[in-house]
């Protein structure tokens, strides 16, 4: 299962409804916690995410409403008796306020520090970007490798049924049929999270080809100055990074407390400028799946992929 569990929306001062930051990704095997703000134990609970599902917690930053509830959520961890490693991603120069709140969360699970200072890959299929804010800042950028996907008349064509399927695909080739005879490419799935930063080149290299793509929308257009004098993104901005990436799905969050609850406004201001992605202005609890992977082929009623049949 791929699928984003939204835990909280609020930026800097959570808001009746809307709780401070907190995003869950569930990617197969892994359970990748971003940015915990205040609260984000509780809104596990009302979301019915277990605290022994998280193997990665990512933090952009060390401003409070993004990792003031890093302690709650180790500690609920080691009260669960979580058995397996917990890495935890940071930027470097905030060592000594990660430190400091691993310090005051119960101790019992097997926590692996891993700061970065520079782009590039973190970990297996996650890397981390720049972005620009008033401290140091990373946005991650989660990627499944490219694969194939196979064409059932041509494997027909060519005799290949049953396990020879995925001997073809694991070893490129059987007899005289290579892999790329009977599939055609398949690109793997991106996910991308930005949060508190102004444009700039390391978010355009997050968005860039995502299938769902989190990002803040802290303002409104017309509150543009604001979103300059703090370094944040206004709705309109956030959407030219939907479309400058060709984003399929754009979820806005990080919300000023000055709109209220109605984000209408900010997602119709993402919207035009982000034609052909999908606009969601996230709340609290709300689970959003990650889109079907793209370009899969069908020749006929069913496809290959891998050696599973799928409808």
């Amino acid at each position: 299962m791929r699928e984003l569990v939204v835990l909280g929306t609020a930026s800097q001062v959570p808001t009746r409804t809307r709780n401070h930051n907190g995003y869950f990704l569930r990617w197969d095997g892994e359970g990748l916690l971003f940015d915990p703000g205040e609260g984000t134990q509780r809104q596990m609970i009302h979301a019915g995410v277990a605290a022994s599902q998280i193997t990665r917690i990512c933090l952009t930053h060390v401003h409070g409403d993004h990792c003031y509830g890093l302690p709650g959520v180790l500690s609920r961890m080691a009260l669960d008796g979580a058995a397996h490693p917990v890495h935890l991603h940071y930027p470097a120069s905030g060592e000594q306020i990660v430190q400091a709140l691993v310090a005051v969360s119960s101790p019992g699970i097997d926590l692996r520090l891993h700061p970065h200072s520079g782009a590039g890959p973190v970990a297996d299929g996650l890397e981390v970007r720049p972005l620009r804010h008033r401290i140091e800042t990373y946005g991650y950028l989660l990627t499944e490798p490219d694969g194939r996907t196979f064409l059932p008349e041509r494997l027909r064509a060519a005799g290949i049924e049953g396990p020879d399927v995925g001997r073809l695909q694991r070893k490129g080739s059987l007899g005289a049929v290579a892999l790329e005879d009977v599939s055609i490419p398949r690109p793997g799935q991106r996910f991308a999270f930005i949060m508190d930063t102004a444009p700039c080149s390391g978010a355009e290299e997050l968005s860039d080809g995502t299938d769902l793509l989190v990002t803040e929308s802290t303002f409104s257009n017309d509150d543009g100055g604001l979103a300059q004098q703090y370094l944040h993104l206004t709705a309109g901005q956030a959407g030219d990074l939907a479309a400058s990436g060709k984003s399929r799905t754009l979820v806005l969050t990080h919300f000023s407390s000055r709109y209220g609850d109605d984000m209408s406004l900010l997602a119709e201001q993402a919207q035009a400028r982000a034609a052909g992605t999908a606009v969601i202005a996230a709340h609290d609890l709300q689970r959003i799946a990650v889109p079907p992977r793209r370009h899969l082929v069908r020749e006929t009623a069913d496809h290959y992929d891998g050696d599973r049949v799928k409808p």
